[in-house]
């Protein structure tokens, strides 16, 4: 059986465990939807953040501050529960002797961000990604998101922001902490 059928087998499952008619006319396309859905969700499994990152630019004329992206919308979802989270991304870095595109450091979060996740760990991999494949001076990747399993079941809590930090390099330092976050807040 091919793996797509299987996975509309498994929604169909779902749909009857909680308690549905599969035959009622809006739930006729329901497990194709789904797997198709799941197919757009999860399009990170197919993708290499390293092939997004290895086209550079050397001409930086001597640039040596730090180049920030904010405010980037991600979606991702819980590999606990399978519920969505999402927020706001804002990802730093201080050339060495390389940049990149502004958008392919947002395509970078977009392919972690399309696997499941935990927060956390997502965070890791984008400025490990970076710092691996650009080799700049360092990294800073800031996450603050909402999950959709504290929000709509266990706990129930709405609007509560979850925040993650990772630093790399001379973001290690306190001073250039303190110069990505006063960024951050202007």
């Amino acid at each position: 059986m091919a793996k797509k059928q299987q996975a509309e087998d498994a929604v169909k499952t779902l749909i009857t465990w909680a308690g549905d008619n599969l035959e009622r006319e809006g739930l006729a396309d329901t497990p194709k939807r789904v797997v198709e859905a799941y197919q757009e969700f999860f399009v990170g499994y197919t993708q290499d953040p390293h092939d997004i990152l290895s086209q550079s630019f050397s001409e930086v004329e001597g640039y040596q501050n730090i180049v920030l992206v904010e405010d980037i919308p991600f979606y991702s979802h819980c590999e606990h529960h399978m519920i969505p989270f999402f927020g706001k991304a804002s990802i730093a870095y201080l050339p060495n002797q390389r940049i990149v595109g502004f958008s392919r450091l947002i395509r970078v979060l977009e392919v972690y961000s399309r696997r499941l996740q935990v927060q956390e760990r997502l965070t890791e991999q984008v400025a490990q990604v970076i710092q691996d494949v650009l080799q700049p001076k360092g990294v800073a990747v800031f996450l603050q998101a909402e999950h959709l399993c504290m929000s709509m079941r266990g706990i129930r809590q709405s609007g509560v922001q979850v925040k993650t930090h990772s630093f790399c390099g001379t973001f290690t330092e306190p001073e250039q902490q303190e110069s990505f976050f006063r960024m951050l807040s202007q």
